[in-house]
């Protein structure tokens, strides 16, 4: 038996006493974690918030890891004893938990050196795993003889680890505890166990301590004493609830304080490693965003619950936290003062675990009513700000897979993608001293309670066969290339361009359908604030859309014209034109009012880009006359002709006004609303056979005159390969995007690459796939409809510009090609399945922003389509809940516009226009430039933004006005604005104005009529006189 000793104890209080000098009092920077709920959380659109491009610290410790239990295998053979997972999973203890077995599990006893070839494949500089303790001392007594075997077998690996310039980080204790100990002591329970593994943790650190630096004494404790001991779930199994699991929790804190002395006294002057202990956590935020003082004080218990429950001993004042000890009161144990001492500071490092195991299990018992996130950046900020700067290793990062994802595990590249960054973030953003980062786990293991179900190996291990190959995952490749770089690096065309759009570009405002009536009533400056607000289930009976709205026409107009903008895009309401569906009965006071919104726009002369049809899934009836609908609307051939008619009176009614019509918007979206692939199919023919309808009708009777141009508008996201390592990721977004757009556009234009007989059709590709998707099914043919020969011909060439609206960017992988995954859930008639880059910043609506998207959109269809027709980006915009000051859209604007710019400049697309979705909002704050009219249509800060792109036509060196710009632009009329912003004042005025002037003429005819009753009365008076002289005044009579 190899020689080892316990400390004496003049030695134990010799390090006390050093200790007590050396320590800085800590107590002080504990609770200060509260100060990361309550400053606001980094905005994801500031640079590098959302994703950090930068490089780790040279030397960085990249590693992987296991665990003994979950990968050895050789349960009973080369002198091992049973450990109480053994017993577990061999019993009933587990109950239905789990009937499987890690008897031999990833075989890395045996094939250790295939393990070894695995990390020198992914390039790592460390790898963390864990020693037997029933394989090392199958008693459980160190004290009595080692297993030679085993012994042997460690020293091998870590032999050939440092061979290989790997370091070797070891574990002492990852869950496996001898059996006998459980059932002698009645493990850790037991404080005699707490000596036993001080014994164990001297005899490993002699024994290896020479060839390895970094020690672990124990993974996670907080699963050992809630899951094994409180809850049951975890080996041995046993539900004591909270009181055993407080005193184990106690138990292992000791446990590992003392084999830290240990090291710290006997072995480290000598061998001169490292000691720490791994925990883990999870991460909480406040509920719904509410950072108030009661919801930060419950986050800050919930991670003090779990992570403080460990870490305050050890890192902070040797004592628990004081919410914890509020909580447990009587049933917590107690540290002593010399107890205290013992434990403080036996850390030489932080070592975290953040993964499932804290995540997943138990989550109701710790979150506190709050909102439970894989944040990793923001544990690593408060284990900063609670235990004083720490350095800090993640000993365990990383996630799982269900086990029928194989080798393809594309989620969790993305989950490794996001901790990693975030770990790069906390070092250099928020100067946190992560010196290491252990992804786990290296090879597909026994996970604990969940048995071979899940997976979290970077390679798989397929254990029905017996060899137990190690093949590498697209994480190994992934992670990889990561250790390689030693950084994320930034792709060059991420690099701002500086540059104009032409002069004719068309900068647009794209809204729905036009609706000035509002049925709602509206109460007024209730709050002495001036707003309007909602009366709850009252509505009004309005008039019908009438020239006479001219108010809130040019209200919403002048909205428009202080925007900048050139082009409007709105709808026209084909059930309200037509109500029958049918010329039958036509609403002429309808078109007489979408006339005079065209007029007035030609007034400030502005083009209109017009939608006849607007699909909308708000309508019962998806914007389709209720006669229409009710036939089977697009399913429907009679629905084709009817849109032709249709269209041809709003070509002859409206023309004379319109220089841009879109026939369908978004037809490749209204699809979706049917259920069955065959219906999906059939109603897409029928679209695109009623949108060539409707251009060939303006070709022949309306465009010698009218000059417009015809197009429909389709929802064009771009569509990314989610595994770049996979060639079937690739396909499958290619196919994406031919069922999403070239199932439209090669009918109407064909790709460049054919010959113009051959267009006309629908994409070869997806031809073949929908057939070939057939016979794996068992259909007995493809869903997909036929063109007849004249169909084709009046379908080629009808297209006079391409129009997408774009929005964001979605990951793409195919859907699995089995007969039992098509039994259990209908795959998409593409075959894809879509999902989002956690790493990407997104809107409220969960839209992720993804400017270099739009590029590759435009250059796609270039590419296919080739660059003859104009391409404008009829829609585009992002929802934003800021009131006024919406930062994402403003971020949007200038982001997505930068990539217009480059599709245009350096890839050479026929980029014509950019459409900002939309004028206002209608109710609450989401895609408006201004607010809604209740909320008295505030400009918000992303209008600002766009006028000032506008102004310069883009992005150019000098910040200055388009030439071409200076004579033609709108500029904004300050006394307008103000005039439409007091309309109220302006109205009341008027009438104290004419009440005035009615006064005044009335008080001037009064003093009008009595001076010509005055003057009338001394015009008689003078008569009556002279009239008298008259008749009076006779001759004097002379007397002689």
């Amino acid at each position: 038996m190899l020689n080892h000793h316990r400390p004496t104890l003049q030695c134990f209080l010799l390090a006390l006493l050093l200790l007590a000098c050396t320590w800085k009092e800590a107590a002080g920077s504990l609770g200060e974690g509260r100060k990361l709920w309550q400053k606001p959380k980094p905005e994801p659109i500031i640079p590098d918030e959302s994703f950090l491009y930068d490089t780790f610290p040279s030397g960085f410790l990249w590693g992987s890891g296991t665990s003994a239990f979950q990968t050895e295998g050789s349960w009973d053979q080369g002198g091992k004893g049973a450990s109480i997972w053994d017993h577990f999973t061999h019993s009933s203890v587990s109950g239905n938990l789990t009937t499987e077995t890690a008897n031999v599990a990833s075989d890395s006893y045996t094939l250790w050196e295939e393990d070894v070839e695995a990390l020198k494949y992914l390039g790592v500089r460390s790898y963390s795993f864990s020693l037997s303790w029933p394989r090392l001392f199958p008693d459980g007594n160190a004290r009595s003889q080692a297993n030679t075997a085993a012994v042997e077998h460690y020293m091998r690996l870590i032999e050939r680890l440092l061979e290989n310039q790997i370091e070797p980080i070891v574990t002492l204790y990852h869950w496996d505890l001898p059996q006998v100990l459980q059932e002698q002591y009645g493990g850790w329970k037991n404080d005699t166990v707490v000596g036993l593994f001080e014994d164990y943790a001297a005899f490993c650190f002699h024994t290896f301590g020479r060839r390895v630096r970094y020690w672990l004494t124990m993974h996670n404790p907080y699963v050992v004493a809630v899951h094994g001991y409180g809850t049951g779930v975890h080996a041995p199994g046993e539900t004591g609830g909270p009181a055993a699991s407080l005193i184990v929790a106690h138990n292992l804190i000791k446990a590992h304080a003392k084999a830290w002395h240990t090291y710290n006294t006997h072995f480290r002057p000598a061998h001169n490693g490292k000691v720490s202990i791994i925990l883990g956590s999870h991460w909480v935020e406040p509920q719904k965003g509410q950072a108030t003082t009661a919801n930060v004080e419950l986050c800050q218990q919930s991670i003090e619950a779990v992570l403080g429950w460990f870490a305050n001993p050890i890192f902070g004042d040797g004592d628990y936290p004081a919410s914890f000890k509020t909580k447990h009161e009587a049933l917590l144990p107690a540290f002593s003062p010399e107890e205290k001492l013992l434990v403080q500071k036996t850390a030489d490092f932080f070592a975290l675990s953040f993964g499932p195991n804290n995540l997943r299990l138990g989550r109701n018992l710790v979150h506190y009513g709050q909102s439970v996130t894989p944040d990793l950046r923001r544990i690593l900020g408060w284990i900063k700000l609670e235990y004083g700067d720490p350095k800090v290793l993640l000993a365990e990062g990383g996630w799982f897979s269900e086990a029928s994802v194989g080798r393809e595990d594309t989620v969790a590249i993305y989950l490794m993608k996001k901790f990693i960054n975030q770990v790069l973030q906390a070092i250099r953003i928020d100067g946190m001293q992560v010196f290491g980062y252990s992804a786990w786990s290296l090879v597909d293991g026994f996970e604990w309670n969940y048995g071979y179900g899940i997976r979290r190996g970077l390679f798989y291990i397929n254990f029905s066969q017996p060899n137990r190959t190690r093949t590498p995952k697209t994480t190994a490749q992934y992670y990889r290339r990561v250790i390689s770089d030693n950084s994320f690096l930034r792709d060059e065309t991420s690099r701002d361009l500086k540059g104009r759009f032409p002069c004719d570009f068309h900068w647009g405002i794209a809204d729905s359908t036009l609706q000035f009536t509002d049925p709602h009533l509206y109460s007024w400056n209730l709050t002495g604030d001036g707003s309007l607000r909602l009366v709850p289930g009252v509505k009004l009976r309005t008039s019908r859309a009438q020239c006479t709205d001219y108010l809130a026409i040019r209200g919403h107009l002048r909205l428009f014209v202080s925007t900048g903008a050139s082009h409007y895009r709105f709808a026209l309401n084909w059930s309200l034109i037509l109500p029958q569906g049918d010329r039958s009965s036509v609403n002429t006071e309808a078109l007489r009012y979408y006339r005079c919104v065209l007029t007035e726009l030609k007034k400030l002369d502005l083009e209109a880009v017009v939608i006849l049809y607007y699909p909308t899934h708000r309508d019962p009836n998806l914007g389709l006359p209720g006669p229409l609908h009710a036939s089977g609307g697009w399913l429907n051939y009679s629905t084709v002709e009817a849109f032709q008619e249709y269209a041809a009176l709003c070509y002859k009614e409206l023309g004379s006004w319109v220089r841009y019509w879109v026939t369908v918007n978004e037809p490749n979206r209204l699809v979706d609303v049917y259920s069955s692939g065959k219906e999906k199919h059939q109603a897409a023919h029928n679209l695109l056979l009623a949108h060539a309808k409707a251009w060939r009708v303006y070709e022949r009777e309306h465009s010698s005159q009218q000059r417009a141009m015809v197009s429909l508008a389709l929802h064009a996201d771009w569509a990314e390969p989610a595994n770049p390592f996979l060639e079937s990721h690739t396909a499958a977004a290619q196919r994406f995007l031919l069922f999403e757009l070239g199932r439209f556009l090669d009918p109407l234009l064909g790709p460049r690459y054919e010959e113009m007989q051959s267009k006309g059709d629908y994409p070869q590709e997806m031809k073949a796939y929908l057939k070939e998707r057939a016979q794996v099914m068992g259909l007995p043919g493809s869903p997909l409809p036929s063109f007849t020969e004249a169909e084709r011909e009046e379908l080629r060439g009808a297209l006079s510009f391409i129009a997408l609206n774009h929005f964001t960017t979605r990951l793409v992988s195919p859907f699995p090609h089995t007969q039992s995954n098509f039994q259990q859930r209908q795959p998409p008639d593409h075959g894809c399945l879509t999902l989002t880059d956690p790493t990407w910043p997104s809107s409220s609506m969960g839209q992720a922003l993804v400017p270099w998207g739009l590029r590759k959109i435009l250059s796609w269809v270039t590419e296919r389509y080739g660059g003859d027709l104009p391409v404008i980006i009829t829609g585009s915009g992002v929802d934003d809940q800021a009131p006024v000051e919406d930062k994402l859209r403003q971020h949007y604007l200038r982001s997505y516009l930068q990539e217009a710019l480059k599709a245009r400049h350096l890839d050479g697309v026929n980029l014509q226009g950019f459409y900002m979705w939309k004028l206002q909002d209608r109710h609450a704050a989401q895609f408006g430039l201004f607010t809604s009219t209740h909320h008295q249509s505030k400009a918000k800060a992303s209008l600002t933004v766009y006028r000032e792109i506008i102004t310069h036509g883009g992005f150019p060196e000098d910040n200055t006005t388009q030439p071409c710009r200076l004579s033609g632009l709108q500029q904004p009329c300050s006394t307008c604005a103000w005039l439409f912003n007091n309309k109220a004042l302006l109205v009341f005025g008027g009438c104290l104005l004419i009440t005035a002037v009615m006064l005044a003429a009335l008080v001037i005819f009064v003093i009008i009529t009595r001076n010509q009753r005055r003057g009338r009365g001394r015009a008689v008076s003078r008569m009556t006189r002279r009239r008298r002289k008259e008749v009076c005044s006779c001759p004097t009579v002379v007397k002689h």
